[in-house]
């Protein structure tokens, strides 16, 4: 998770409500995407590298797991394949519960 650039899920919401939300990949188990999730794709990371090409290098994405690791590594592995515009949702699902809707389960 060295150099891996951020969007904090406060920017997220305004860009959400602004209708101008990035693509968002969520790399998450499918039990966990089923117990919350703020609408993105799921895409388990452990199915990326064969699914990769179902995604747009060139359109904006924002990666999102539990609390920041997986998606990092998400993140690291797209922009080494050529993806242009890809941030990692800075404390993941756990921010987002935490700082824009505390009604989200917590897990």
């Amino acid at each position: 998770m060295s150099n891996v650039p951020l969007m904090h899920v406060e920017d997220l919401k305004q860009r959400i409500d602004e209708g101008t939300a990035p693509f968002i990949l969520d790399v998450r188990e499918p039990d966990e995407f089923a117990l919350c999730n703020i609408g993105g794709t799921l895409m388990p990371l452990d199915d990326l590298t064969r699914r990769a090409a179902e995604l747009d290098p060139n359109r904006e994405t924002l990666v999102l797991c539990r609390s920041g690791g997986r998606s990092a590594i998400a993140v690291e592995f797209l922009l080494a394949h050529g993806f242009r515009d890809v941030k990692n949702l800075a404390g993941g699902i756990l921010a987002w519960a935490a700082k824009i809707d505390p009604t989200m389960p917590r897990y």
